[in-house]
């Protein structure tokens, strides 16, 4: 091995022949680099693991093959003198790892008001955004508070999804018409369609999404007007809209558009509302329920009067649905919606703003799924981990953290320390610039090495190769760190338990299984 050289240019090289065998970045399997017939950098019994991705429910279930003494998903090599570092709490079975930004908790979120109230409420969503209906919307917990029922459907497996746009929400809107027959006082329920699909580059399967939202959120929201729920439509973040970038590329990402607020009164009360934030949305439902909005939410109700108090009510919230350009560029207005239509065209409505600064991350950046849910769950603007920990990169104590000088320094003493890396600028699960940094401080580390998760979410398609070249100029300027191997978002981030991806990635770390490439 040429440390010379520190293996970007050779995982490109390995990434474009994949490329021609028909791969993409989310879903390109592992590779492996080889020097003298041996896999470079695999992960062993006493080195130390950062993994610096930072979201939370993507990072779950590698972390449990790494760190859980009793897994069982997939027969593995355990190494239980490892030292595995995560960037924040993803879970709290992980509460006893070192976590180098503990979670700022929410204080009293909707669901934890609701069941000090005595108010039963039901939660569903289908696998891909179950997290978010629960952890998320809950302020951070993972243990369901009393009264509170929640419900996972499967997502689709097996297939790509954006070969069945439907994905599953027939049976998400099924079993939130259930929940409505059983009369829960609060019905919260999320239609991952929006995001999900709206993150491919098919047109097509966006247009067809967006087709089957309307149907559904149409048939929930009538059927729980007929019990006498009033409805609330909103969404978290905008995604689907967007069909084209400026240079005409299929646009996968989440946009910083303003989203709807649609509220449904089956006794045709006169509402008046008015613009506001995600933060708005938790003391509006308090306002409906009749039930005091505590001290710890700042947001304000959306309705201008309290003329609707003490009913039941249903929040529907539409994963990526944001307020486009109503034209040709826009999936919802040209696919045939005529559901959704009727829904904002007949009902009293609003703007909320779900990006930048308005949910807790930085000015001007996208919303996403995770900011968007514990704002709508908090009832307040919640700080976002992007910026507690720009912050502190602001402010120079990133390099000081001591869970990462620690084990920084345990590195120095024995075994390799491993940057498990997520290649991209900008993503809510991190960038590139969190290992760069960490390099930067193992300075007197013998071996430091970088096991690279491609995004294809945040990033161009097919921008891999560039990305790793410029990976490579940053590491020859730094003089440290070797990159040892490569995969998929798909493959190492899976969050639907499909845990042979996840052994995938675990077994190309840690046993160097993988397609091998020469280094």
């Amino acid at each position: 091995m040429d440390k010379m050289q520190h293996g970007g240019e050779a995982l490109a090289r390995a990434v474009e022949a994949a490329y021609a065998q028909g791969q993409t970045d989310y879903y390109l399997e592992p590779m492996v680099r080889m020097d003298g017939g041996q896999p470079v950098g695999k992960i062993q019994n006493g080195d130390h693991v950062i993994f610096c991705c930072r979201r939370g429910e993507r990072e779950i279930e590698l972390t449990e093959a790494f760190t859980q003494p009793d897994f069982d998903k997939f027969s593995r090599t355990y190494l239980d003198r490892l030292e595995f570092v995560i960037m924040t709490m993803y879970h709290e079975k992980f509460k006893d790892l070192p976590i180098a930004f503990a979670p700022e908790r929410v204080k009293r979120p909707l669901a934890q008001v609701l069941s000090e109230a005595g108010l039963r409420q039901f939660h569903c969503a289908e696998s891909e955004k179950f997290a978010h209906v629960t952890f998320f919307f809950n302020g951070g917990f993972n243990q369901s508070f009393p009264g509170e029922t929640d419900v996972c459907v499967p997502s689709p497996k097996g297939i790509p999804f954006d070969q069945k746009p439907e994905l599953s929400l027939p049976e998400v809107a099924r079993r939130v018409m259930e929940a409505t027959d059983e009369g829960y006082p609060f019905i919260l329920t999320n239609f991952a369609n929006g995001d999900v699909i709206g993150h491919t580059a098919n047109t097509q399967a966006k247009l067809a999404a967006a087709e089957t939202v309307s149907r559904y959120v149409s048939q929930v929201a009538a059927y729980a007007v007929e019990h006498d729920y009033v409805v609330a439509v909103t969404a978290d973040h905008g995604n689907i809209e967007a069909l084209y970038t400026k240079d005409g590329k299929p646009h996968g990402a989440h946009t910083t558009n303003l989203v709807p607020f649609i509220l449904l009164d089956p006794r045709k009360r006169a509402v008046q509302l008015h613009d506001g934030c995600l933060g708005d949305v938790a003391p509006t439902v308090l306002s409906v329920l009749g039930v005091e909005q505590p001290a710890e939410m700042t947001g304000r109700s959306l309705l201008d009067e309290q003329c609707i108090t003490s009913r039941k009510m249903m929040l529907v919230i539409l994963d990526g649905w944001g307020f486009g350009t109503g034209d040709q560029g826009d999936a919802i207005y040209m696919a045939s919606t005529p559901g959704w239509d009727a829904l904002l065209a007949q009902n009293p409505s609003c703007k909320l703003r779900a990006s930048g600064s308005n949910v807790g991350l930085q000015a001007g950046k996208a919303g996403n799924s995770e900011a968007g849910h514990s704002n709508l769950g908090a009832g307040r603007v919640v700080a976002q981990d992007d910026v507690r920990m720009d912050s502190a990169i602001q402010d120079g104590s990133f390099k000081q953290n001591p869970v990462f000088c620690r084990a920084i320094e345990n590195a120095k003493k024995e075994g390799a320390l491993h940057l498990i890396a997520y290649l991209t600028e900008k993503s809510s699960h991190g960038c590139i610039e969190y290992p760069l940094m960490l390099a930067e401080m193992a300075e007197g580390v013998p071996e430091v090495y970088f096991h690279i998760i491609f995004d294809g979410r945040s990033t161009e398609p097919g921008s891999a190769p560039a990305m790793l070249r410029q990976l490579e100029q940053r590491l020859q300027t730094l003089g440290r760190g070797q990159i040892a191997d490569g995969m998929g978002r798909g493959i190492a981030l899976d969050r639907d338990g499909n845990y042979g991806k996840i052994q995938k990635a675990y077994e190309a770390m840690v046993l160097g299984r993988g397609t091998e490439y020469p280094g």
